[in-house]
């Protein structure tokens, strides 16, 4: 199973194995790619974030925790963290310079997005469907559009505690929807 393989990975990086590094980089970069390249629009963005991730995830690899999650959770929390702070590094910096740009609606479709990129996305779209709308809500504008728990319940008007249990269910429920597959 590939969640046993990834723990046994990162126990490897843990003991500084690159090998065990790369394995998991070839595995998960991907849908961490997709993630990041949503949440910041921009190719050349979402590379940096991406590496930043990786590198937090060699020299932190010991701050896992099997308690709280699958290691693939764990990388796409590590990912989205440094997307995020890249997000508003980015926005601060434009705020500075005074030149705040119009957002020109959803980001555009990667055209190098790959068969198996779609069908992970086609499964996570039909998972999130089968959501309640404000499960669905909150984690598609907290993933999707890169917002705190606080800015999101600013957004739906709903309060923290709130969010974050909608937040806590939603994702309790992929988890249930979306087992990860034996590889062959």
């Amino acid at each position: 199973m590939s969640q046993e393989r990834d723990l046994v990975c990162l126990l490897k990086v843990q003991s500084g194995d690159t090998r065990a590094l790369a394995e998991l980089y070839d595995r998960h970069t991907p849908v961490l790619f997709a993630l990041v390249r949503r949440i910041l629009r921009s190719d050349a963005d979402a590379e940096d974030a991406l590496q930043e991730a990786w590198l937090q995830v060699w020299r932190r690899a010991v701050t896992y925790d099997p308690r709280r999650g699958n290691v693939g959770a764990w990388l796409v929390t590590v990912a989205r963290t440094r997307a995020l702070d890249r997000y508003r590094s980015l926005a601060s910096r434009r705020q500075a310079e005074s030149r705040a740009e119009p957002e020109g609606g959803p980001p555009p479709e990667d055209p190098g997005a790959g068969v198996a990129r779609g069908q992970i996305g086609e499964r996570v779209r039909s998972a999130l469907g089968q959501l309640g709308e404000s499960q669905r809500r909150v984690l598609q504008i907290a993933y999707f559009e890169g917002l705190s728990q606080s800015e999101v319940a600013a957004r739906v008007g709903a309060p923290l505690g709130t969010v974050k249990s909608w937040t806590r269910q939603g994702l309790s429920r992929l988890r249930e929807l979306l087992p990860e597959e034996e590889e062959s």
